[in-house]
């Protein structure tokens, strides 16, 4: 690691990993204690009281960020020749079917997002074993497998993400950019917090959100308090 300047240990030493922080001085703090030279993404991680082993405790969902996330987000429509162009004129940066199915199972998978029809399912369901675990393959309940693909790529191109708990019971996920303002970070996430406090299983016991944790692409995570959070 090279020298820190004496700019970035004041920063750092105003930072106490074992203290919570509301979330409007966590959203402020993540901007101070990140020094990329890029625009950072600014991360959440979701803590669950679920078991995610059990598939009635299996929590996913999908959010529209107030103000997206502050990304490019590159779109493949996988479709049949009438959706082409309603797909085009959305702004998929991709839209075809066979030659791309072709080209994902010779290793190109140089995409955010998968978009695609019902009717096409049975050929892009081939490609499970290679989307599957890049968390790329089009999903009913995403709203990425659905007959309206100009308006499913409007969405995401506006900042609707997919989120879903891990195997360790945590959502992790990218709610904006460092260069977003304090504010911008917190109503992302306030509406985040609300949605996944929506989707509380039924069978889950105990504390259904135990921790948050707020950071950047390359900073230190920041406990949230909880009870700063709206939705909780």
């Amino acid at each position: 690691m090279g020298k820190l300047t004496k700019k970035q240990k004041q920063v750092i030493a105003k930072y106490n990993p074992e203290q919570e922080y509301s979330l409007a001085d966590a959203a402020n703090l993540v901007k101070e204690i990140t020094f990329t030279k890029f625009d950072a993404s600014v991360d959440i991680d979701v803590r669950l009281g679920v078991d995610p082993k059990k598939a009635d405790q299996m929590v996913r969902g999908v959010v529209a960020l107030p103000h997206g996330t502050g990304k490019d987000v590159r779109v493949l429509v996988l479709c049949t020749p009438d959706k082409a162009q309603e797909a085009k004129d959305a702004g998929a940066e991709h839209v075809g079917l066979d030659d791309y199915i072709a080209k994902i199972e010779q290793g190109w998978l140089d995409i955010d997002v998968i978009i695609t029809m019902p009717t096409v399912m049975a050929k892009v369901g081939k490609l499970g074993r290679i989307l599957g675990p890049r968390s790329l393959m089009p999903n009913p309940k995403a709203g990425t497998v659905t007959l309206e693909v100009g308006k499913a790529v409007k969405e995401i191109k506006q900042g609707k993400i997919d989120f879903k708990v891990d195997k360790y019971g945590i959502i992790h996920t990218s709610i904006g950019k460092v260069s977003f303002s304090p504010d911008k970070i917190q109503e992302n996430i306030n509406e985040l917090i609300q949605v996944i406090s929506k989707l509380k299983p039924a069978s889950a016991k105990g504390t259904y959100i135990k921790s948050v944790s707020l950071s950047s692409t390359m900073s230190p995570g920041i406990s949230v308090d909880k009870s700063s959070i709206s939705g909780i």
